[in-house]
């Protein structure tokens, strides 16, 4: 059997702020002299009992208050970087939320150069190459999300693609179309959230007016056969969060994942931890988790470790070097 923890994989779906454990956010709150609004450690765990995804956001927005200075940022993403290399991550493409940040008063350059500093100083310690992806909240207007991709011109080099998050119903991806249009213009990639919450007909948005070589989440895209189609049809891979969907109540029951029924349906799915702090595990977490509920087979899994290099924004040869990997790890496994 695979062990499913260390297979190497890629992450493609973090949010690098849903990575921050309580003891992290106790540790810099005292260092920053902010206090928490939870009593212990043990109070702000208690927390993390969701019902949907605004009360998520809320906890996660709290939680967030006390980062400040680059410092926090560089300790944040190293943090996430010694647990996903635990977790047999190669390679990572990480969310960042700049307008959470900047509308707290931090400056956009920080949040920047203390998670790019991490992320160069983690491919030495850890070997996990990574890429940045800069995301708009979507729950904020079109003109904030513009402002912030101006803002973000000066470090074009840093970040490899923008992104959409935050609440998805009522904001669908048709209210950022010029600003995703603008973010092309500028050669950046584009992924957008899409069909978690909200309907399959965001997914379509997403294709037609975003551009989007990759949709977050999408599991709502199940609902649509036409829909369903057109992915398979363009090779359009799916971040999926299983254990994200589970702690949210877009599923009951982890049984009830489409997951499976994703890959049958010749998806390019992938098993990604979303806001691993907040949302029970990290990516071999929810490997394990997924391929438990619904009795994935090996070459089930294989696929998913496979999926995740192949949607990367990797170049090819780097690709082939895990895939490479990948499959030398496959090989070695004790048959079931």
């Amino acid at each position: 059997m695979l062990d499913v923890t260390t297979l190497p994989k890629a992450e493609l779906h973090l949010h690098i702020e849903g990575t921050f454990e309580p003891e992290l956010i106790f540790e810099i709150g005292r260092r920053n002299g902010v206090a928490v609004p939870y009593a212990s450690v043990e109070a702000l765990r208690d927390a993390y009992d969701f019902s949907d995804l605004q009360s998520f956001l809320d906890v996660y927005y709290a939680g967030m208050n006390v980062l400040k200075v680059e410092r926090d940022y560089y300790d944040l993403t190293t943090a996430y970087l010694r647990r996903a290399k635990a977790q047999g991550v190669r390679h990572a493409e990480i969310f960042f939320d700049p307008q959470a940040h900047t509308d707290r008063g931090v400056a956009f350059g920080t949040v920047v150069a203390g998670i790019t500093a991490a992320l160069r100083d983690g491919e030495g310690a850890f070997g996990i190459t990574s890429h940045l992806i800069m995301c708009f909240l979507r729950d904020q207007s079109a003109e904030s999300a513009m402002a912030t991709l101006e803002a973000a011109i000066p470090f074009r080099d840093d970040i490899v693609a923008v992104g959409l998050d935050s609440a998805e119903v009522g904001n669908p991806p048709s209210k950022f179309q010029a600003v995703f249009a603008r973010a092309r213009a500028l050669g950046l990639r584009t992924v957008a959230h899409a069909g978690e919450e909200g309907p399959p007909a965001y997914v379509w948005e997403a294709l037609d007016l975003l551009a989007v070589s990759r949709v977050d989440h999408g599991v709502r895209s199940m609902e649509d056969p036409a829909l369903v189609e057109r992915l398979v049809r363009e090779r359009i891979p799916l971040t999926v969060c299983p254990l994200s969907n589970l702690r949210l109540k877009v599923v009951r029951d982890l049984k009830d994942h489409p997951l499976k029924r994703m890959l049958d349906a010749g998806l390019v799915a992938t098993c990604n931890s979303d806001d691993p702090a907040y949302f029970g595990g990290y990516v071999g977490q929810n490997f394990s988790a997924i391929a438990a509920a619904l009795g994935l087979s090996d070459d089930e899994i294989l696929r998913l470790a496979e999926n995740s290099f192949e949607a990367s924004f990797l170049d090819d040869a780097v690709k082939s070097r895990y895939l490479d990997e990948l499959r030398a790890f496959a090989q070695q496994r004790t048959p079931s």
